[in-house]
């Protein structure tokens, strides 16, 4: 938890919570923006309605909850730079490489911490799972590492092998999908290690 330098309090705890729909919104809005333009016009156009889409889902997200999510952040600087790369040279590679070098890039950052010994994965995703002992936040952060490295040896596949209206189809509806599947399997993981709360004493 962050405390305010001023008064002391927890500045995480007051911030305003996202619902439902404005999760859905900021998350998979840009990417059905995405498909939606690339089925009317083409690659191009959708790249720059995904970028523009991006951006406005960070700043919807910190109009509404005054915060954004460190994964936001990482993945609208990498669509605006691939992206502007795909517009400016005209070649639809590297849009296509971006959901590559993002997996690659969470699966780098948690395996980093793993071996110092700071779960990152703790820190991003704690607030919506149990207390959880140490052995289980490792497990996890293992299993969401080789989840990534996967995700990323599938799309270098998917985007060289099938065309571009195909890749775009399992960019929005294969790989969430496949996400979620992923991550209601890690149930065992967190059950088997959950803790219970510990209860502050009163002074």
């Amino acid at each position: 938890m962050t405390d305010s330098p001023a008064t002391g309090t927890d500045t995480t705890a007051s911030r305003p919570k996202a619902s439902a729909r404005q999760r859905f919104l900021t998350e998979l809005g840009p990417l059905l923006v995405f498909f939606i333009v690339n089925w009317q016009a083409d690659i191009f156009a959708a790249t720059g309605a995904f970028m523009v889409a991006m951006i406005i889902a960070m700043i919807w997200s910190w109009l509404k909850t005054r915060h954004i999510a460190p994964m936001m952040w990482v993945s609208t600087a990498l669509v605006v730079v691939f992206g502007g790369l795909t517009i400016w040279l005209h070649d639809e590679m590297f849009i296509k490489l971006k959901p590559t070098i993002i997996y690659l890039f969470f699966a780098i950052v948690l395996l980093t911490g793993l071996f110092s010994g700071r779960m990152f994965l703790r820190t991003v995703m704690g607030p919506a799972f149990p207390p959880l002992a140490d052995r289980g936040w490792v497990l996890l952060t293992r299993n969401w590492i080789l989840f990534f490295v996967a995700m990323a040896v599938l799309n270098e596949i998917v985007w060289r092998s099938v065309s571009t209206d195909m890749w775009v189809a399992f960019k929005t509806f294969g790989a969430i999908p496949i996400t979620f599947v992923f991550a209601i399997a890690q149930t065992p993981v967190i059950m088997k290690h959950q803790t219970e709360p510990v209860e502050e004493s009163e002074s």
